[in-house]
């Protein structure tokens, strides 16, 4: 008898939280203000440049602006830390110039095993979820590195325990022409928005939004 109570509430969790998750997938309600925080995940190598390209058509609205790195990416910061000076630079009026870099360690390493990835993503998400929870974005923009995993993950969490829903935006490289990245491919069903920038990911993905080249 006890079995079968714990089995039939073991039951009802689970079929509470994939309403719950289908909810948080499927709720894109965003309440109108003047500005709008925005969490933008760079990475390494070319990752960085193209999300500064794409986030430099943004009004100045999405702010405050926070980045999210990894631990040992001292370009990306060089990268971002121009990025917004040339800003300010170019608007030396503009009341919206706060932006923040935050650092979590690497779901991967270049040349790392693939079975410690799985080791190491934890290990980033773990450091994550905090950092969701302190920051509470209003919308989280990413385009492919694997830093952005565990962050979209702990961003969807945040909706899923109610606290807040976080508009995730992921946006394809530009390089990925025919098939998805890694990073993509898990987050092609958690995102509210995927972007990509060739017909023929389009065409594989139909439930993806194609914009043409965007960055």
């Amino acid at each position: 008898m006890v079995c079968v109570l714990l089995a039939a509430a073991a039951g009802a969790v689970a079929v509470f939280l994939i309403l719950r998750i289908w909810v948080v997938l499927h709720s894109r309600d965003v309440t109108p203000r003047e500005s709008l925080s925005i969490l933008v995940v760079a990475g390494s190598g070319g990752h960085t440049t193209e999300i500064l390209r794409l986030l430099g058509s943004l009004s100045n609205a999405y702010s405050p602006r926070h980045y999210v790195i990894a631990d040992t990416d001292e370009m990306s910061a060089n990268k971002i830390n121009s990025f917004e000076l040339d800003r300010a630079d170019r608007d030396p009026g503009n009341m919206y110039t706060k932006y923040y870099i935050h650092r979590i360690p690497r779901s991967r390493e270049v040349q790392q095993s693939w079975p410690s990835t799985v080791f190491t993503t934890l290990h980033s998400m773990r450091l994550s979820l905090p950092l969701i929870h302190q920051l509470k974005p209003d919308l989280v923009l990413c385009n492919g590195p694997g830093t952005c995993v565990p962050i979209c993950l702990s961003a969807l969490l945040l909706g899923i325990l109610g606290i807040k829903k976080v508009i995730i935006v992921y946006v394809e490289s530009i390089c990925r022409v025919e098939t998805l990245s890694l990073s993509g491919k898990i987050l092609f069903h958690l995102s509210d928005y995927f972007i990509v920038q060739w017909p023929a990911l389009k065409e594989k993905y139909p439930k993806s939004v194609y914009l043409g080249r965007i960055v």
